[in-house]
């Protein structure tokens, strides 16, 4: 069977192996393919795989040979799933295979922002520690976890996991999600959204982009938010209006906001966040740790397997 990876490289720069798909078939990876040649580099391909490429359904006509596709990530928005069902396509995903490595994320935005980290880091390269007339010094507070409270939008697997790291960091810990009250463990208090914005010192969005969610936070949210709040948004860019929190950082209503996505991926150079006081952004790496990054692999791997032995799993579009 011919196996084709239209995006290979964000997954696999070269410092893993891709032995365990290609122990499925005839396996041909490119680093990056544009929309326009999806087409033409998988014509010949009974399994797909990709990660931010699109697969639409004017693709899929056009290559007859197509019975499956593989998302290398947990979402799968980049494939008309109801086309492909449509053509008898199975799609798949790779599910919680990140988790850790995103809670891990998470909770470094948060860290930097209340221990200044970076800044304090590069202060001390450039020299203010060595010039200083006391043995340490300090521009900003310097916050303890244990007296702040954390607000969590979205109690999946991994807003899970960074409720429990939270309470174990002795946080207070507030969750707006749809899960009854009873079945939350010890410490997380449900409430809704208003409550939770109006509690948190530091609230984090770990919930699905849905129409409900697109923007959830935006000016009038923030307005209901603690003054000097911290944000962290690890989860969809869209979750939030990033003018909206681009003013709220300069106007100095939000005290921070630290985050791994964005809107537009990559960000254009003009985005207003680039230059915002207190905004903190990485690359969209934190699914991208070393292991998290074998996990997916290797749950690929076993997705084309159980494909090609006649019992899919991780089917998205049933």
């Amino acid at each position: 069977m011919n196996i084709v990876i239209l995006d290979g490289y964000s997954v696999n720069p070269g410092d893993l192996s891709w032995s365990q798909i290609e122990q499925y078939g005839n396996l041909t990876v490119y680093d990056r393919t544009a929309d326009s040649e999806v087409a033409a580099r998988a014509v010949d391909a009974e399994v797909l795989l990709t990660n931010k490429v699109k697969v639409t359904d004017d693709v899929m006509a056009m290559l007859p040979k197509l019975r499956y596709i593989g998302v290398l990530a947990t979402g799968y928005n980049v494939v008309d799933t109801a086309a492909a069902k449509r053509r008898g396509i199975i799609v798949t995903n790779v599910p919680a295979y990140s988790t850790d490595s995103v809670v891990q994320t998470t909770f470094a935005h948060i860290l930097n922002i209340t221990n200044s980290v970076a800044a304090y880091a590069a202060a001390a390269r450039a020299g203010r520690w060595s010039a200083s007339p006391d043995f340490c010094y300090w521009d900003a507070p310097v916050r303890e976890l244990s007296q702040m409270t954390l607000g969590i939008v979205g109690l999946g697997n991994i807003g899970m996991k960074v409720a429990r790291v939270a309470l174990s960091m002795g946080m207070s810990v507030y969750a707006f999600t749809s899960k009854p009250a009873q079945a939350l463990p010890a410490g997380i208090r449900k409430t809704t959204l208003d409550g939770l914005l109006g509690a948190s010192d530091i609230v984090t969005l770990h919930c699905p982009l849905t129409p409900d969610t697109h923007a959830m936070i935006n000016r009038d949210t923030i307005s209901r938010m603690k003054p000097g709040a911290i944000l962290i948004n690890t989860g969809r860019g869209p979750l939030v209006d990033e003018q909206a929190v681009a003013e709220a950082l300069t106007s100095g209503e939000l005290g921070a906001y630290g985050a791994d996505v964005t809107v537009q991926e990559p960000p254009a150079a003009d985005n207003p966040l680039l230059s915002a006081p207190n905004a903190y952004l990485t690359p969209h790496i934190a699914w991208a740790t070393v292991e998290a990054r074998r996990r997916l692999i290797a749950a690929a791997a076993t997705n084309i397997g159980a494909y090609a032995s006649g019992q899919p799993v991780n089917i998205v579009n049933q």
